[in-house]
């Protein structure tokens, strides 16, 4: 039989559990600003979410290059390119993975956006999308911010099937900037 943990290992516990919930960083909110960063493409290209104010800004977070999730919600963004220019949206691809990883990402599947190396998990931990895998690898959630031309959080999208996530995206896309607040189109 095993002993009971006391109520002093309880509380320990707790505690510890506690302070891991703390430490774990949330997603911003619709309406509050966007955190801004400064990460490197598959070009070695710098950017800031600041390039892009005065746009719609698609923001999909990865987690993987090369793997068939994240090759499918790629390949679809890539195909709706054109769409989503069309109604003053840019599209930046972010993951851990690495620029020289980028960068034959992006030329296997001609991808025409920015794919942004969070190498050092800054920013996916900004945006509170930073996870466990199989309990050991640091990668990103499968989230997707829609950032407006002022900088804010105008919606997110929170462990995205990437199948048809891009014509979902286009579409909450253009209610918005109809001028539909909640971003359902019709």
């Amino acid at each position: 039989m095993k002993p009971a943990l006391s109520r002093s290992g309880l509380a320990a516990l707790a505690l510890l559990a506690l302070a891991a919930a703390a430490a774990a960083q949330e997603s911003p909110t619709t309406g509050q600003p966007a955190p801004d960063f400064r990460l490197q493409d598959q070009n070695g290209e710098w950017h800031s979410l600041s390039d892009y104010r005065g746009k719609w800004v698609v923001m999909y977070f990865y987690p993987k290059d090369n793997t068939p999730g994240c090759t499918t919600q790629a390949c679809e963004l890539r195909d709706n390119i054109f769409a989503f220019r069309e109604v003053g949206a840019v599209i930046l691809g972010v993951s851990v993975d690495d620029v020289t990883s980028h960068k034959e990402f992006a030329e296997e599947y001609s991808l025409p956006f920015p794919i942004l190396a969070d190498a050092e998990k800054k920013v996916a931990t900004r945006y509170g999308v930073l996870t466990k895998f199989l309990g050991m690898m640091e990668l990103a959630r499968r989230d997707t911010f829609l950032i407006d031309p002022q900088g804010r959080i105008a919606k997110h999208y929170v462990k995205v099937d990437p199948e048809g996530h891009s014509e979902m995206v286009l579409a909450d896309l253009k209610a918005l900037v109809a001028g539909k607040p909640d971003g359902k189109s019709g």
